[in-house]
């Protein structure tokens, strides 16, 4: 297939659109004033790239760090000529500007990561080669996550907070009844619990690696403050293993606490495992339950519908991600998916870096 001719203004727009899906606030002027600067200055001039977009897209000293981490994953000088990682490498980290480099071959170097860090976006992760998983890999490493939040029911002082008539009133009786300043206080935000459950039988198989990526990476966001569970024959605990640092290895040690990976699949029975030992407890109360199945399920499809139902009434929100939903042609027939649909408040896609972008931002608005 013949590669996608973009012009140097689509790549710079794309890159103003990877610094906003990292969670810069990058408005539309922002991404032309951009395009702008580069053109007024050197396209083929990394250093002229990078102050261009660092003066018009970052609005706060807040945004520089993500800004500068966003442009280091697509552009890097490894060398002292630009050059372009081989084909036959197992990882990609963008299109290399040199300062000294010609113009031509710098737009070609952004046009070609552009153009590949966007097909693969809405490629089907399960039809992936090597070198394409591993560039998907360093992408699941830029994804911006929020986790949903709650409001704690104690209020702490903050000017900017709604008046405390408490401690207004407490003032006023120490000075004898004498008027005085306002005073204010809000109930701030924490993060709310998340729990993952993630099936892993083996109609799931191609799926379960880019799940449990995706699991690890909103794990690190809020270590203590989510929980993953995967679902086959047997339901197994695997936040511990997805707590350690490193993506490899807390994968490595998921692999191996999971007896029943690429198996066969009770989602009912399972689902009412984790429902009588963590559901009704504190772990999924109020919280946001992601579920990631396709739905195929070999038992009693109106045991999985009561058990969805019985979690409903204790998690705050269900999302259930489907590696199907989204594909064409694709309609939820299935009797496990019939039987829960009801009981989910999200019925969204899971098969490809885009539907996992769709995935964080239902999670974080849940």
């Amino acid at each position: 297939m013949a590669a996608v001719e973009h012009s140097a203004e689509e790549i710079l727009l794309a890159f103003a659109a990877a610094v906003r899906s990292a969670g810069v606030m990058v408005t539309a002027d922002r991404a032309r004033s951009f395009v702008d600067a580069v053109g007024r200055l050197a396209l083929d001039r990394r250093a002229s790239v990078f102050w261009a977009g660092r003066a018009t897209l970052c609005a706060s000293p807040d945004d520089l760090p993500t800004y500068q981490r966003t442009f280091e994953a697509w552009f890097s000088v490894e060398h002292s000529s630009a050059t372009l990682v081989s084909p036959s490498a197992t990882s990609v980290s963008g299109a290399s500007l040199d300062d000294d480099g010609g113009r031509e071959d710098g737009r070609n170097q952004m046009r070609a990561i552009a153009s590949r860090r966007e097909r693969l976006r809405h490629r089907d992760v399960a039809t992936l080669d090597d070198t394409e998983r591993a560039l998907l890999h360093r992408m699941f490493e830029e994804l911006p996550v929020r986790l949903p939040t709650r409001q704690t029911r104690r209020k702490r002082p903050d000017r900017h907070g709604d008046v405390d008539r408490v401690r207004t009133l407490r003032d006023q009786l120490r000075r004898g009844g004498e008027p005085g300043p306002l005073r204010r206080a809000r109930a701030p935000r924490k993060p709310r619990r998340v729990v993952w459950l993630i099936d892993v039988s083996g109609s799931m198989a191609p799926y379960a690696d880019s799940l449990l990526r995706l699991a690890h990476r909103v794990v690190e966001a809020a270590p203590h403050q989510v929980e993953v569970f995967t679902l086959g024959t047997r339901l197994t605990r695997v936040t511990g293993a997805l707590r350690v640092p490193d993506t490899e290895k807390a994968l490595a040690l998921a692999g191996r606490a999971v007896p029943d990976w690429s198996g066969g699949t009770r989602l009912g029975e399972v689902l009412r495992a984790f429902n009588d030992r963590w559901g009704q407890r504190v772990v999924a109360r109020g919280a946001v339950v992601v579920i990631a199945s396709d739905g195929w399920e070999r038992g009693d499809p109106a045991l999985l519908g009561r058990q969805t139902e019985r979690l409903h009434h204790v998690a705050r929100r269900i999302v259930w991600s489907n590696p199907h939903r989204g594909k064409v042609g694709y309609e939820p027939i299935q009797r496990g998916i019939m039987a829960v649909l009801p009981h989910v408040d999200f019925f969204i896609g899971g098969h490809s870096m885009q539907s996992f972008e769709e995935l964080l931002d239902v999670l974080a608005n849940a």
